[in-house]
């Protein structure tokens, strides 16, 4: 009987740790932004920010999504890419508001221009939702014919583990082009080390497909390179990169 209530209570506790660690998973990835979010809201300033990292984690999440078609992965991550593409349509809504207001130039910038010199800075939220439809709308008809072929379901969860691998790059050329890390939250940033890792630990342990890993790897590392940014511009500050009015516009978001 006694060794029954401890069988009990191992796999009551294993059950716990697994819930625990698949609900870090799904929600986990859109803590980091939280305080950057309220960072961008109480300044009313985005010129931090590089809202390329919306864009390239839109695009990794829809990727994803449209993976799991082809070939199904835990439930989990597929509610994380759910949640994520929600967090950074809220991201890009407050940017494109905050950019907007505190724009001097009239010319109002739209995605049926079709201007690549202005493609992601928009002067409309709607703007950016046009986009990401269009993208997934195009991707997911694609995916449909394409289904039956190993080498395209293989090729999209790769294309979209390692475009999310390389979402800090954005952040990281911010940074170098700037001179500094200035408006840029830190805490965001370590909690992206966190997260990434804790990430890789649970692709690894749950023998997640192969891209997963390799590119967790990877995003682990351009989190320890802009960390490293943050350390040298506090130590051996650098004077600061002035930009032009368009180019300020232009990068800002």
């Amino acid at each position: 009987m006694e060794e029954k209530g401890t069988e009990w209570l191992v796999f009551a506790v294993h059950r716990l740790v697994s819930w625990g660690a698949s609900a870090a998973m799904i929600f986990g990835g859109v803590v980091p932004y939280i305080p950057q979010y309220r960072d961008i809201r109480r300044t009313q300033n985005a010129d931090g920010f590089s809202v390329y990292v919306c864009l390239m984690l839109l695009v990794a999440n829809i990727l994803r999504i449209l993976f799991w078609f082809g070939r199904h992965f835990e439930s989990p991550l597929l509610w994380q890419s759910i949640i994520m593409i929600v967090t950074m349509l809220l991201m890009l809504k407050l940017c494109t508001e905050v950019r907007v207001a505190n724009d001097l130039n009239t010319k109002r910038r739209l995605f049926s221009d079709f201007d690549m010199n202005y493609f992601w800075h928009w002067s409309r939220f709607t703007d950016y939702m046009q986009c990401v439809l269009a993208f997934t709308a195009v991707t997911g008809y694609i995916t449909y014919l394409s289904l039956d072929s190993v080498l395209y379901v293989e090729t999209l969860g790769f294309l979209a583990v390692f475009t999310e691998a390389m979402l800090g790059v954005p952040q990281l050329y911010r940074n170098r082009q700037n001179n500094s890390t200035e408006g840029m939250s830190i805490k965001m940033v370590l909690m992206w080390t966190s997260g990434d890792t804790f990430k890789t630990a649970y692709f690894i342990l749950n023998q997640a497909p192969f891209q997963f890993t390799i590119c967790g790897l990877l995003q682990v590392l351009v989190d320890v390179a802009i960390l490293l940014q943050v350390y040298i511009y506090s130590v051996y500050p650098q004077k600061p990169v002035s930009h032009t009015t368009h180019a300020t516009s232009a990068k800002a978001l």
